[in-house]
């Protein structure tokens, strides 16, 4: 086992504690579902191949969705594509009159991320590696830079905006070549959508739109075919928390952001999306609820229902739709294990916990919490982790009495075997 850098140690471990996905070191963690993997890499090379993609990640609160996204996202970035990712919220919507549409955008914006900028801001060095491209072309051509980049981006002018956002990558290479930081700062401002009116933007730039709330995914297309033009394969875009705008109480708003998904997955499954793909996580409920999930609007149900062949254990991973699996006792025991090796940092002999303790915590889980601890994983490793700390803090603890395992028996008044009841408890947890 190699040694784990404190950073990231202290990185996983503080996230799981506090119930939420770490940043990094997801691969330190990563058990099963190799099938759900599977078919996003699939899609991932789809879209360095021009292509498009489109899929609905679905599992209950807690199940792993988060962590599913961000490991898709971390392998898309190590394929040299380019990852947006952003949580839906009251504020941030897919389809929006009220700026939610565009805080979105925003934001996506802001956590742009490619392999050299993983923790997001990557929007400013795509377009430097596009503008440094060009002038190398314009270079060997005996040209303007300006003149390479209106070339480049001719193809992006047949699109909404195309016009405008070639001027901004223009007014951005003016910039670079005069040294002007303030025309550079005004056309990253505009690519981030932070003009909130077009006269700013008009002054700033000389362009007449802006990123607006009815321009958002028309704008993603454009980044789309941007960044491959800059020599990346594609973006992907993850969205979680999609269960928000199951939650919007107004059915005309959240119908008018089904509709925009709708809008998306036509695409994709059209092909007219090049090199642009969508991850969108939810609960079953913003799935299935024929009153007001995604089943609500017939348009989407139709293809987002279920192979009706997929029955009795079969799965059919090709389709929009995947549901993330419970964990099986298996995938939980190496879960378990490798959480111990993270907190001891990869060194074994630092493991607060025997090898025994581990099904003995599982019989524990599966006493106090039935089923549910294989269907929702956050749970289960947020208390392993609190039982580890106990430990560390407390070294004469023992785990065993932590767990539970010595019980009275009341019908003879004495009291069990500890090691006796530890085994019992191990037999009946079968791996």
């Amino acid at each position: 086992m190699s040694k784990i850098r404190a950073k990231d140690r202290d990185a996983v471990i503080q996230s799981l504690r506090a119930g939420v996905v770490p940043r990094v070191g997801q691969h330190l963690i990563q058990v099963g579902r190799a099938g759900e993997l599977d078919s996003l890499l699939k899609d991932v090379d789809r879209l360095a191949d021009g292509g498009s993609a489109f899929r609905v990640v679905v599992g209950e609160y807690g199940a792993g969705k988060t962590f599913f996204l961000n490991l898709v996202r971390g392998i898309a970035m190590e394929r040299k594509l380019v990852t947006m990712h952003a949580d839906l919220n009251p504020d941030r919507r897919l389809h929006a009159s009220g700026g939610q549409a565009r805080s979105l955008y925003s934001e996506l914006a802001k956590n742009m991320a490619t392999r050299t900028k993983p923790e997001g801001g990557a929007l400013q060095g795509i377009v430097e590696k596009f503008i440094s491209q060009a002038k190398t072309e314009a270079k060997t051509k005996g040209v303007e830079s300006e003149a390479v980049i209106r070339e480049y981006l001719a193809e992006l002018t047949e699109m909404v905006n195309g016009y405008d956002f070639a001027d901004v990558i223009a007014a951005y290479c003016r910039g670079f070549e005069e040294g002007n930081e303030q025309l550079k700062a005004d056309a990253i401002r505009w690519l981030r959508g932070e003009f909130s009116t077009k006269t700013d933007a008009r002054a700033a730039l000389g362009v007449r739109t802006i990123v607006d709330d009815a321009s958002v995914y028309d704008q993603l297309k454009l980044l789309s075919r941007f960044v491959r033009l800059a020599g990346f394969g594609g973006l992907m875009i993850c969205l979680d928390e999609l269960v928000n705008l199951y939650k919007l109480a107004n059915t005309q708003a959240r119908n008018a952001n089904y509709e925009q998904i709708l809008r998306i997955l036509n695409d994709s499954l059209q092909g007219s999306a090049e090199g642009l793909g969508f991850v969108l996580g939810g609960t079953p409920e913003f799935l299935m609820d024929t009153r007001r999930g995604l089943y609500s609007y017939p348009a989407l149900q139709s293809r987002l229902a279920e192979n009706s062949f997929a029955k009795s254990g079969l799965i059919d991973l090709s389709g929009p739709v995947i549901r993330l699996s419970s964990l099986t006792p298996e995938d939980f025991y190496v879960l378990l294990q490798k959480l111990r090796n993270v907190y001891a940092s990869g060194e074994p002999e630092k493991f607060l916990l025997p090898d025994e303790a581990i099904p003995a915590f599982m019989a524990h889980c599966n006493q106090r919490l039935g089923e549910a601890y294989f269907r929702t994983p956050r749970t289960t490793i947020t208390a392993f982790i609190n039982l580890l700390a106990v430990i560390e803090q407390n070294p004469t603890a023992e785990w065993r009495t932590l767990l539970g395992a010595v019980e009275l028996s009341r019908d003879n008044g004495g009291q069990q075997d500890l090691e006796v009841e530890a085994d019992d408890e191990l037999a009946s947890f079968k791996l």
